[in-house]
């Protein structure tokens, strides 16, 4: 009996406590549906809104070295290429240790989570995969600019820690996956004027997407 009481009490004064919110409400706004709607709420308009005044005030403007820190996107031209080099050599050692956990030692993949980097498998050249969309594709048959592959690697591997890699192993690492497609030497080390000057086998096979925005601008 005493629980029900309880019980009871506790809910007439959470209706009273709402009555109370509701006269409030119905004090400042009206009941007419003269206060702002809730479709066109801003709450930097409303009176009393959270945002009364001003914007939340989440975040702040990026400074110029958080901006420099995420500003590392290399383009098929390789301008923005960094100093440094690295040998095929010094990215296989690298590669076995950061990325064959995902790639497999041999760059072979593991499917369907991680693609295959490695293979020139005679019967998927010159886009054989067009016909037949089972064939492999990889780096060193259906890439079109070697710059990206560092592009790549630098921004996005690996998986765990992207972006972690020095840039020194980046040229190492894309050094060693080109060689292992036969698209370089195994002996090439690569700084950014030799990365630039790579030209991928099947390069030619791609073409630029100039298409501009809008469906009437769409060439």
């Amino acid at each position: 009996m005493r629980r029900a009481l309880t019980i009871v009490s506790l809910t007439v004064v959470s209706l009273t406590a709402l009555a109370a919110c509701s006269t409030e409400a119905r004090n400042k706004y009206g009941t007419s549906g003269d206060g702002p709607a809730f479709a066109a709420y801003d709450p930097g308009l409303a009176p009393g809104g959270p945002g009364a005044g001003g914007r939340y005030k989440l975040g702040g403007p990026p400074s110029d070295s958080l901006l420099a820190a995420w500003n590392r996107d290399v383009g098929p031209d390789g301008a923005e290429l960094p100093p440094g080099e690295g040998s095929a050599a010094d990215g296989a050692i690298i590669y076995g240790a950061k990325c064959a956990s995902c790639h497999g030692k041999a760059g072979e993949g593991m499917a369907p989570a991680y693609p295959l980097l490695i293979s020139r498998d005679p019967k998927a050249e010159q886009f054989a995969f067009g016909k037949d969309p089972k064939l492999p594709k990889s780096i060193g048959n259906y890439w079109p600019e070697a710059t990206t592959v560092f592009d790549y690697v630098r921004r996005a591997m690996p998986l765990t820690q992207p972006g972690s890699l020095t840039d020194h192993e980046v040229y190492a690492v894309t050094a060693f996956l080109l060689a292992a497609n036969k698209v370089i030497a195994d002996s090439a080390v690569l700084d950014a004027a030799r990365l630039k000057a790579v030209k991928m086998p099947y390069r030619d096979r791609f073409v630029t997407d100039d298409r501009g925005g809008g469906p009437n601008n769409v060439k």
